[in-house]
């Protein structure tokens, strides 16, 4: 069973120059418990393709399809409704709201779903022990670390069990260990968990976690391939 299937995805931008193609016909497919990180340059198109797979744009041409579902077909308020409920986003900026707690931060995409103070608790409880955070819940992202503010994102993004996880560059702004670290808990949670991930980087290292790569170059598929085994 295919989670995730885009068919000839382009996305074009019009400026005073004239269209430029950001992303051009690109096809791809992720199964449940596969990570599929996508590589490439700054400036590839690989923030664009992801926000396109996540329905935060739509597309010029091609279509997404989540599950059986096309996401071109789904009004606005039914592409939110089905973000909420499906999909987990770890942003390139750690996007958490400072005033607010750990475990607050975590909450936030459960209180947009209405769910009980009850279940709630027990998915943000279950959500921080996940990323090894569970005695950090009443701190504030300034107390933490960003290794740790990072972690906070992804319980944020994993906290209702989506069935697509969408990382854009999870490891930015993070040293090597650190990074490392946050690659192998995304990795364990697709695979312990069924979940089907993209994952976006410029990072040779973090390619190296995924059961496969595409490589992106000016918004075209340059290669899909599996990652070398660790320790070449």
């Amino acid at each position: 069973m295919t989670t995730l299937r885009a068919e000839n995805v382009g996305r074009d931008f019009e400026t005073d120059a004239g269209a430029v193609h950001a992303v051009a016909e690109v096809s791809l497919e992720v199964r449940p418990g596969e990570l599929l990180v996508i590589t490439g340059p700054s400036g590839a198109g690989k923030t664009t393709l992801l926000n396109l797979l996540g329905g935060l744009d739509r597309p010029t041409s091609g279509c997404v399809r989540l599950g059986e579902t096309d996401l071109s077909a789904l009004g606005d308020d039914e592409l939110a409704a089905m973000r909420r409920e499906q999909l987990g986003y770890v942003f390139q900026s750690f996007g958490l709201i400072p005033v607010l707690s750990a475990s607050e931060n975590v909450e936030v995409p459960l209180r947009l779903l209405r769910m009980a103070p009850a279940e709630r608790d027990a998915r943000v409880t279950e959500a921080l022990d996940a990323v090894g955070l569970g005695s950090h819940g009443a701190q504030r992202p300034y107390e933490l670390s960003g290794g740790q503010q990072r972690r906070v994102g992804i319980a944020r993004a994993i906290a209702a069990r989506p069935r697509l996880l969408l990382a854009d560059e999870p490891t930015g702004q993070l040293d090597s260990s650190t990074a490392a670290t946050v690659m192998d808990l995304i990795g364990d949670l697709v695979h312990e968990r069924g979940v089907a991930a993209v994952v976006t980087t410029h990072d040779p290292a973090v390619a190296g976690r995924a059961d496969r790569i595409l490589e992106l170059h000016d918004g075209r598929v340059r290669s899909v391939s599996a990652p070398a085994p660790r320790g070449r």
